[in-house]
């Protein structure tokens, strides 16, 4: 075979490759959205969570600052 030939033979394989997958997608995106709205349109609403009271941070306890602060000495005394 020429290289003209393997080159038309090449084109043409990627062409029909690509118009495939243009059209496997068009036919997805489709779907997805008629699905989508099939389901928004048929789905009843939902029912708003109540609400739970926030409660204000009041910082890091001592007891963990302490914790920490003596984890860090007993580090830093080890590894000097």
């Amino acid at each position: 075979m020429d290289i003209g030939a393997l080159l038309t033979t090449a084109g043409s394989l990627m062409l029909t490759g690509m118009v495939g997958v243009f059209v496997f997608l068009s036919i997805l995106i489709g779907a997805v959205t008629l699905m989508s709205n099939l389901v928004t349109r048929f789905s009843e609403p939902e029912a708003s969570p109540a609400k739970s009271p926030s409660f204000k941070s009041q910082g890091v306890p001592n007891e963990y600052i302490a914790a920490i602060s003596a984890a860090i000495a007993q580090y830093k005394s080890n590894n000097k």
